[in-house]
């Protein structure tokens, strides 16, 4: 369903996106010949564990300084492209501890290239700091301290991510409390691989602001209520939910059913280079396959800039200019 207008000019936040996963694939493939490493087979997979070891495989291309530079840029300029005022780019420094001096060292350079890169194209950068649920509580509380000790300098929420099975949100309370004592948003991966006893625990445990995925709530109806009378922003990103098999197919995708129940929810590229799909993307795949309104489409928009880490003065600005495209004429 086409209305003519532009969604490329519909401003919006890009919240759920992992800095290593958004690399694009001729850097990758640069990088890679450059350091005689084999290049990581991106495309299908089999499963989330085979996933995760290719993501690793990626981090493997960056060794540099000026690697790490160059990812942060490209990916800024890549949500500018799609109509973004607003990057949560999701990062967890432990992933280059063999190849740098300090997780303290990466994280300030992956802020400073996108704090930079954001000013020059006109966009807001800040930093989801992502724990990996399936390594020890030890690296999370390490984590936890160095995020506490960014906030208010480009880190401005904290997330759980990797496999859900085997790996509750319950284990990782402690470093979340840590993170939202110093003011960062909490927004862990729930409801993804498993069902919407993951979100709750989410809810319960960590203080979830935001749910990365979080799409299985909807197969509890109170869960589901729960979510939206106390507003809880679902970071949904339905062509890696494709892509991983979480969901059988784009038309089966419950967003439509989510937005219908009053949740607010973001759209979200997740991994563009393991799925292929970028955050404009996400928002014509949901027009075209999903059939949701330009009024829905808006509605995404202004509920990922607010459910953001973004300032409040980038915030108004953004809203009234959601208003202002969504009152523009359609053209025929």
């Amino acid at each position: 369903m086409s209305t003519g207008r532009d969604l490329r000019s519909l401003p919006k936040a890009h919240l759920h996106l992992h800095l290593e996963g958004a690399m694009r694939r001729e850097t990758l493939v640069e990088l890679a010949a450059h350091y005689g490493v084999p290049l990581p087979p991106v495309g299908d997979y089999n499963s989330f564990t085979e996933f995760s070891a290719i993501y690793e495989a990626v981090c493997a291309v960056l060794r540099t300084h000026n690697d790490l530079r160059r990812l942060v840029r490209e990916v800024v300029e890549d949500a500018a492209a799609s109509g973004a005022v607003w990057l949560e780019m999701g990062v967890r420094p432990t992933l280059h501890r063999d190849k740098f001096a300090s997780d303290a060292e990466v994280l300030e350079i992956l802020l400073d290239e996108g704090q930079t890169a954001g000013r020059e194209l006109g966009l807001g950068v800040g930093a989801l700091m992502t724990v990996d649920r399936t390594q020890p509580l030890g690296i999370a509380m390490e984590e936890a301290a160095l995020a506490a000790a960014y906030a208010g300098k480009g880190v401005v929420s904290f997330g759980l991510a990797n496999d859900e099975y085997g790996h509750p949100p319950e284990a990782f309370a402690e470093p979340f409390a840590v993170a939202r004592r110093s003011g960062l948003l909490s927004c862990p991966h729930a409801g993804e691989l498993d069902g919407a006893d993951s979100v709750r625990s989410a809810l319960d445990t960590l203080g979830a602001d935001r749910i990365q995925h979080g799409i299985r709530a909807i197969e509890d109806p109170e869960l589901v209520r729960r979510l939206a009378i106390d507003g809880i922003c679902l970071d949904v990103c339905p062509t890696s939910n494709i892509c991983l098999k979480v969901i059988p197919s784009v038309e089966e995708h419950p967003l439509p059913l989510l937005l219908e129940a009053g949740i607010p929810c973001s759209l979200n590229g997740d991994d563009p280079l393991f799925f292929g799909a970028n955050l404009l993307d996400e928002y014509e795949l949901c027009r075209d396959k999903l059939d949701l309104s330009d009024e829905q489409l808006a509605r995404v928009a202004r509920a990922s800039i607010e459910s953001s880490g973004a300032p409040a003065a980038l915030k108004a600005s953004t809203c009234a200019n959601i208003d202002a495209w969504l009152s523009d004429p359609v053209v025929s």
